[in-house]
């Protein structure tokens, strides 16, 4: 069994790239995950989960992250990624993430309206809420990503 992770943070990043491949690799750089490994998760904070503004994780860690991501070769498309957290004080947390064609903001406030959903259904009580969107705009290939990053 892994440990329960006792940090998060949320990141986000843009880039281009020769390809896809690179322009992702880019964006982890840019959001400050280029060298580690990620282990997608889905989507639940732990309980007693604190928020750090940046997380010191070493190359090469296994690091657990919901998070969304999109790539392009469309020059002049406009891609965004955003992700956001609702916290309970009390309780387990919840991470929305979405990645796709459009404006950062407009991402961003669509996670943030999901995250406030999932808490409705859940029949919990939204104490706090942050978010964290990237945008880019496509000259060759480029990617935009967001993340909520565990540690422990």
């Amino acid at each position: 069994m892994l440990p329960t992770p006792a940090k998060f943070c949320l990141v986000a990043g843009s880039s281009e790239g020769m390809t896809t491949l690179n322009a992702f690799d880019g964006a982890l750089l840019a959001a400050g995950l280029g060298n580690v490994n990620l282990l997608k998760v889905s989507s639940i904070l732990p309980p007693g989960a604190v928020f750090a503004d940046r997380l010191s994780i070493p190359p090469g860690a296994l690091v657990p992250a919901a998070y969304g991501h999109v790539v392009s070769e469309t020059p002049g498309q406009r891609l965004a990624a955003a992700v956001a957290v609702g916290l309970n004080g009390t309780n387990f947390g919840v991470i929305m993430e979405h990645a796709g064609v459009g404006e950062a903001h407009e991402l961003e406030r669509q996670v943030r309206a999901m995250v406030e959903e999932a808490f409705r259904v859940r029949g919990l009580v939204l104490t706090g809420l942050k978010s964290a969107s990237a945008g880019h705009v496509v000259q060759r290939v480029g990617c935009a990503f967001a993340a909520v990053a565990f540690w422990y």
